[in-house]
């Protein structure tokens, strides 16, 4: 299925597929936080960090199938296969956009 992403949202799953941390990083805000597996991440240079860290570890691919916005956050449901444990999966992407950046993302199962 084909759903129609914010484009902020666009580019970070964009992003996501080259793999690249420099990429993902460029989605976000200067200030941008990441929350994923418990811990948060401030910042482009911790937001590449924690990419670089992922990247290192897994390979996957995500596709995401669901949007909804509630409360100022957009939320997209998307199915993650790959070589990490419980794959494949889905998971929820909570996003909070500024100016056509990511300005907060927390990733739950």
């Amino acid at each position: 299925m084909t759903i129609k992403l914010p484009m902020a949202i666009k580019a970070y799953f964009e992003a996501d597929r080259t793999g690249s941390p420099d990429a993902i990083a460029a989605t976000f805000t200067e200030n941008g936080i990441v929350k994923d597996k418990g811990l948060t991440h401030r910042g482009r240079d911790a937001i590449r960090a924690w990419m670089a860290d992922e990247a290192q570890q897994y390979s996957y691919t995500v596709e995401p199938f669901f949007i909804a916005t509630e409360n100022g956050k957009s939320q997209v449901t998307a199915h993650a296969v790959g070589d990490f444990p419980g794959s494949p999966i889905n998971l929820r992407f909570f996003f909070v956009l500024a100016n056509d950046k990511v300005a907060e993302l927390e990733i739950t199962v």
